[in-house]
């Protein structure tokens, strides 16, 4: 459904340098710190900038060509775009209805029923999990293909992230074949959501695995000074000395655990490998 080859954007303090292939019927989830590329590269794929170099294909096209009925095959979400405040959901909802012939109105009224979204109320006057709410339905609404969701829980308590996350699980269990791009810095929204992950840092892909390989081969080790010498490093991704030890990040932890019984090995989880990446030494 999508390929970036050797993408490339460049800006006066920043240049983005990706390359990502994502199948139809999965779930792939970008993350990285802030400022990492992630927004940069969701643009590239929607044709939202314009592209130094590399090629670009999404639903079988490259994003310049786009016609639009194709864009009504795309749902997105950005953190930081939304509707004009002083328009109600009914509002909205007349503006879907002129815009998508597939608007699933009923549907749409029932699940900002269901998530407590008054329809003649000003958005202006939404709380922060209601306006994040409002914009995911707004791209499912369609019933598009392709859902590109920029931090969609950036900003929100426990109990609205856990809300969004639940309308994206119910979104894809209406139909197997649609796919999800979503970007967040909160990386534990993501175990359990995507099939893959890419870490992006400084514009360019530090990692790419299936979630379930992360969170079962990768692992951290934690050592002496004088055991980090002489261990075996051809499966240490990247590590990080503290005042008296080392912790290292491996994609074999077994491996480890068979040749190193006295070492501490831990399971890592996203954070953790975010943090080793981005901060650690390679």
């Amino acid at each position: 459904m999508i390929s970036l080859k050797n993408i490339q954007k460049n800006y006066k303090d920043f240049k983005l340098d990706v390359s990502m292939e994502i199948p139809d019927g999965r779930v792939t989830g970008i993350i990285g710190k802030n400022g990492a590329g992630k927004t940069t590269t969701l643009k590239a794929i929607l044709g939202l900038i314009r592209v130094d170099g590399g090629d670009i294909e999404v639903l079988g096209k490259n994003p310049k060509d786009f016609t639009g009925e194709d864009k009504k095959d795309i749902g997105v979400a950005f953190s930081e775009a939304g509707f004009t405040m002083v328009l109600t959901v009914n509002d909205v909802i007349h503006i879907l209805r002129g815009f998508y012939k597939n608007f699933d109105e009923k549907g749409f009224r029932e699940k900002c029923k269901s998530q407590s979204l008054p329809l003649d109320k000003q958005i202006k006057d939404f709380s922060s999990g209601m306006k994040a709410k409002l914009r995911v339905l707004t791209a499912m609404s369609h019933k598009a293909s392709l859902l590109i969701l920029d931090e969609p829980t950036a900003g929100l308590d426990v109990i609205a992230r856990n809300d969004v996350l639940q309308m994206i699980r119910d979104y894809l269990g209406e139909d197997p074949e649609r796919s999800v791009i979503i970007s967040s810095h909160i990386s534990s929204d993501l175990e359990g959501l995507c099939d893959d992950i890419y870490m992006i840092d400084n514009g360019k892909v530090i990692l790419h695995e299936d979630t379930d390989v992360l969170l079962g081969k990768y692992g951290l080790i934690k050592v002496g000074e004088d055991d980090y010498q002489t261990l075996d490093k051809k499966y240490i991704l990247a590590s990080k000395k503290d005042s008296y030890s080392y912790t290292c990040l491996t994609s074999e932890k077994q491996f480890y655990a068979e040749n190193y019984p006295k070492a501490v090995i831990e399971n890592a989880h996203i954070d953790d490998i975010i943090v080793l990446m981005v901060g650690g030494n390679k």
